[in-house]
């Protein structure tokens, strides 16, 4: 059931009106940690605070949404659902605000309209009350049914313009794009700077435009502080007469995540645009994330705490620019950071100018790594395809005829769509709700949207074959840890002891803790060992604080999953005394398809397997005509850069 209260008492426009005062709305539990060490939080690191956090006055709080779907599966072990619940529980006060990636709902392609209404419906069942819906290309095609779903649920419908820079991006269209938002039912609007480029004057002309033509939406600015001119941007935004500005509790703010929440609320006090939050709740928030921050440390890297004013010309975005970073150092190529950031400018114009923010920005990010690695469009992933041929939406600028034949080949029109993407996508939420039933994995129906949208790592974790990179007890990780090798060259670059090695560093994590195995967390059910006492052994189980014999036994978010603590990738296994040619990984990877089979003939250039890298899907080819004689590999299986996955003969 979900928790009702009234609003905040400086803010009113839940109701449609506006007191002159400006809200805020905190992004501490998802955006900022996400932009500063990779959306890593556990949640037994957020619970502490969260009654703390519920009392003071924000206008919401965003927690969900974004990364926090993901990543919480794939590195965390942890259930994103039973998150969501215990911070709805936590904060009965506060408006829970989650991001929405349209028709992408929390991962990075289109899912049919009955998966994207279910997810809303469930999303709102356990307490989202603000969705915050946006399409990475602004094509109102595909955020049509998530409004829709999200307004026929009841709640409160924040529908966003995706921000950037580039000459079909003027003010005019953004003042035209919320006019259409406000036409088709939003509740409230939020201009989404997810690259922290919006300057005072742009800010100001926006939200002026929109206002002064009758918009009758209040207005949020989402800003991250990457170019160092946000605080600027949001004086002159309050001047225009925003109605709520996003902001970070201080251990977390500024560099690419945004504006400190006690900076801007100080700032605003005692003037007609007053926060009238309570700055000794802010500061004792302040306080608890500073010890935050310092468990986390090995995921922080210099690079995301400074500003960098060049973000205007790249256009990165703040929670791309650290995963960016971090998926060169998995490819050992963090030294060729610049070159990327260069090509990402290349590439983004040859896509037609999307905005990088997800999934836009994966596409282009990941695009520009593989021709910095590989040479221009020499390997292009899934998802490049995918985009050039309109299945993400309708680019802003025309794409051209040569960079389409190059992607998609000389019978790329054939393949170029101009309908709505989602309209060629059968319905799913049955067929994977029957899938889940009958691998006996069922568990509620919010299963099967973790299964539906992520099949591999979502099967994976419900399953109960996920492993956690760290658990909170074994935070911070000592300074010469495998995992700290990035920290510590971005901040201590001198101590080349720590961090160079000619191993590949997953591997390195995964050895260090297999032979010194960190502390295990506390176990979700009953254990049971023997136990020998004399010449009599007895099987003696064990439950966990709360639990007894008979009881269900249930996951919770704040009881963190049994598991090892830290996932690597395993080598491939040894490929023995087959001759032919071995076909090997390009990058640091995880198996994703395997679509051949030993003994089977193949033509070169055919597709072999699919390699999950940077999180775009890799198509491996055959080098040659010739027969499948080895096959190294399965599925779900992690590789390093050079292993041997198949041998054709």
């Amino acid at each position: 059931m979900t928790v009702r209260f009234p609003a905040p008492s400086n803010q009113s426009f839940m109701d449609g009106g506006s007191m002159g005062k400006i809200g805020i709305t905190e992004l501490i539990l998802r955006d900022a940690h996400q932009s500063v060490f990779a959306t890593r939080m556990r949640t037994e690191d957020m619970e502490p605070i969260l009654s703390k956090m519920d009392k003071v006055g924000f206008w919401a709080v965003e927690m969900w949404g974004g990364a926090t779907f993901d990543v919480p599966l794939r590195y965390l072990n942890q259930n994103p659902w039973d998150r969501l619940r215990l911070i709805r529980k936590l904060m009965p006060n506060t408006k829970l605000m989650m991001l929405l990636r349209a028709q992408n709902i929390v991962a990075y392609r289109n899912f049919p309209d009955d998966i994207v209404r279910k997810f809303v419906h469930y999303a709102h069942k356990n307490g989202i009350d603000v969705f915050r819906v946006f399409d990475a290309l602004n094509d109102l095609r595909n955020m049509d049914v998530p409004m829709k779903a999200v307004k026929t649920e009841g709640a409160h419908l924040q529908a966003c313009v995706s921000y950037t820079i580039s000459p079909v991006h003027t003010t005019e269209y953004y003042i035209k794009f919320m006019q259409e938002l406000d036409k088709r039912g939003s509740d409230s609007i939020c201009i989404k700077d997810m690259a922290g480029m919006i300057s005072p004057k742009r800010a100001y002309d926006i939200i002026k435009g929109y206002k002064d033509r009758g918009g009758k939406c209040p207005v949020e600015l989402h800003s991250h502080s990457t170019s160092g001119m946000t605080g600027l941007a949001y004086q002159r935004a309050a001047e225009a007469g925003v109605d709520v500005v996003d902001t970070d509790i201080s251990p977390v703010a500024e560099g690419t995540g945004h504006p400190a929440t006690e900076s801007v609320v100080y700032a605003f006090k005692d003037t007609e645009w007053d926060t009238g939050l309570d700055m000794d709740l802010l500061l004792e928030m302040r306080e608890y994330f500073k010890k935050i921050v310092k468990k986390y440390r090995h995921l922080i890297r210099m690079e995301a705490l400074r500003p960098d004013p060049s973000i205007v010309l790249h256009q990165i975005p703040g929670g791309m620019i650290s995963n960016l970073v971090s998926q060169l150092e998995q490819q050992r190529a963090a030294d060729r950071l610049d070159e990327v950031l260069h090509e990402i400018q290349k590439v983004r114009e040859e896509m037609g100018y999307p905005p990088l923010v997800t999934p836009t920005s994966q596409v282009v990010g990941v695009q520009a790594v593989m021709n910095v690695l590989f040479g221009r469009y020499k390997k292009i992933p899934t998802e490049t395809v995918d985009y050039v041929k309109g299945m993400y939406g309708r680019s802003p600028a025309p794409i051209s005829d040569e960079i389409k034949e190059m992607i998609l080949g000389p019978d790329w029109k054939e393949q170029v769509i101009t309908c709505r993407p989602a309209d060629l996508l059968e319905p799913e939420w049955d067929i994977r709700e029957k899938e889940l039933k009958e691998m006996g994995l069922y568990r509620e129906p919010e299963d099967v949207l973790i299964y539906a949208i992520y099949p591999q790592i979502g099967l994976k974790f419900l399953k109960g074959e996920a492993r956690a990179e760290f658990n909170s007890e074994s935070l911070p990780l000592p300074i010469d840890h495998p995992m700290t090798r990035a920290f510590v060259k971005s901040f201590f670059p001198e101590h080349k002891e720590i961090y160079l090695s000619e191993k590949d560093p997953a591997l390195m994590v995964r050895e260090a803790l297999d032979s010194a195995p960190a502390k295990q967390a506390r176990p979700e059910g009953p254990e049971t060992f023997k136990v020998k006492v004399g010449e009599n052994e007895y099987d003696v189980t064990v439950y966990p604080p709360g639990i007894g014999p008979g009881m269900e036994v249930t996951r919770s978010a704040s009881l963190p999953a049994r598991n090892a603590p830290v996932q690597g990738p395993s080598p491939a296994r040894p490929v023995g005394p087959v001759k032919g040619e071995k076909v090997k990984s390009p990058m640091l990877g995880t198996i994703f398809k395997i679509l051949v089979k030993e003994g089977e003939r193949v033509k070169k250039d055919q597709t072999l397997l699919i390699l999950e890298a940077m999180k775009m899907e890799n198509q491996i080819i055959s080098p040659r005509d010739g027969t499948v004689a080895k096959i190294n590999v399965t599925i779900g299986q992690e590789v390093g850069s050079s292993d041997t996955l198949l041998i054709i003969s």
